[in-house]
């Protein structure tokens, strides 16, 4: 079947066609989820040793410290706990959805494992998903070196160390991942259910349940596919919003409010105000002698909008497109503790393919040296950042 495109001229991308056997698929893969595991394998070596030099255990910055620790109580004690802070904040165990507490009690009520320990192994098997899921992608859109390229990109972000941590973000990108494949694949209820666990695991399953909702519309609008198909799209659109509002309705049910969630975040200090407060920080950063550093955010800023706009100029598939965009908008507009933008934007893999694209044209020795440097680059600024401020 060709590629569908929208009313707008947009190309979705979407393709139906038969899965691939899974040993072949695993075969075709493995020079990615190689590469992938190298690259975190040296994360975590350079964190390990940079914490001999400074007296920091590398184990306690991945599972012992900041978003980890609640989830591990999550797991171990259900929701209910919370912090009473200076300045009005209040800070609740509701912020965080459930998907991975539950994987860590479940995990550690089989295995000799705390929670914690459990939350560093849903981690670590999720990126490798993450990581077959990015491959996928990179291949059926711009051949195996694309989809090795991306996968290796991904692994070396700066914050790129957060995938080894007991955090959701491997988690969530797997799901969304493989949710963005079945929607490019035609498999309408896989994605549904796939976006529904990504709701599930953050806030931003949102964004995957726009990825269904609209490639779905743009392919109702293009043509009208027959009675299966629509009933399996449908399906798929109605599966999508499942986990995510699911939670945000308990605990509206649990505070009391329709807007509980919302409370909830508020509490933190979170919430969305149009990149009025970041815009803020940024003004007040450029205007004082954190100049550079007012400087150095606002190329990044431009950095991943200059990427957003090039892949979409290079004909994106529209699932891409709204799944990135979205990412992106929810963490340039939200207010909180601005040093996270670059971790709530690291589901957005999508942002890379140019990137990917232009490492993947190179010869194939350069093109190691090239994604070498910027793996090391990655390794050193990921164990600087864990022994400093690092997340939330």
């Amino acid at each position: 079947m060709t590629d569908l495109a929208s009313p707008s001229g947009i190309r979705t991308g979407i393709r139906p066609d038969r899965a691939a056997p899974v040993p072949g698929a695993l075969r075709h893969a493995a020079p990615a989820l190689l590469a992938y595991a190298a690259v975190r394998a040296l994360g975590i070596t350079v964190l390990a040793l940079w914490g001999l030099a400074t007296g920091k255990d590398a184990h306690h910055l991945l599972a012992g410290r900041w978003d980890s620790v609640w989830y591990a109580r999550i797991a171990e004690d259900g929701y209910g706990y919370t912090l009473t802070l200076g300045g009005g904040k209040v800070h609740s165990d509701l912020a965080f959805f459930p998907l991975l507490p539950w994987l860590e009690r479940s995990l550690s009520s089989v295995l000799p494992l705390s929670a914690a320990d459990a939350g560093l192994l849903v981690s670590a098997v999720s990126s490798l998903f993450a990581a077959a899921g990015i491959f996928a992608i990179g291949d059926r859109l711009h051949g195996r070196r694309a989809g090795v390229a991306l996968v290796v990109l991904w692994a070396a972000l700066p914050v790129g160390v957060v995938q080894s941590m007991a955090y959701s973000e491997s988690l969530f990108t797997a799901l969304a991942a493989w949710s963005l494949y079945a929607v490019l694949t035609g498999r309408w209820p896989a994605a549904g259910v796939l976006a529904a666990l990504a709701g599930l695991t953050r806030p931003v399953g949102a964004a995957v349940v726009a990825a269904v909702w609209i490639s779905a519309a743009a392919v109702l609008l293009r043509r009208r596919p027959e009675r299966g198909a629509r009933r399996r799209m449908l399906l798929g659109a109605a599966l999508a919003p499942l986990g995510w509002l699911a939670y945000v309705v308990w605990v509206g049910v649990r505070t009391g409010s329709p807007a509980g969630y919302l409370d909830v975040q508020g509490g933190w200090g979170n919430g969305f105000d149009g990149g009025l407060a970041f815009g803020a920080f940024v003004g007040k950063l450029l205007a004082g002698p954190a100049f550079p550093a007012g400087l150095a955010l606002l190329v990044g800023v431009a950095l991943v909008v200059w990427l957003y706009v090039r892949g979409a100029r290079r004909g994106q598939p529209l699932p891409l497109l709204v799944y990135s965009g979205t990412v992106l908008l929810l963490a340039l507009t939200a207010k909180g503790y601005f040093g996270s933008k670059p971790r709530l934007m690291l589901p957005a893999f999508p942002l890379l393919l140019p990137l990917a694209m232009a490492l993947a044209r190179l010869r194939t020795s350069r093109a190691v040296l090239v994604a070498s440097a910027v793996a090391l680059g990655a390794a050193g600024y990921g164990a600087f950042w864990l022994n400093g401020s690092g997340p939330p």
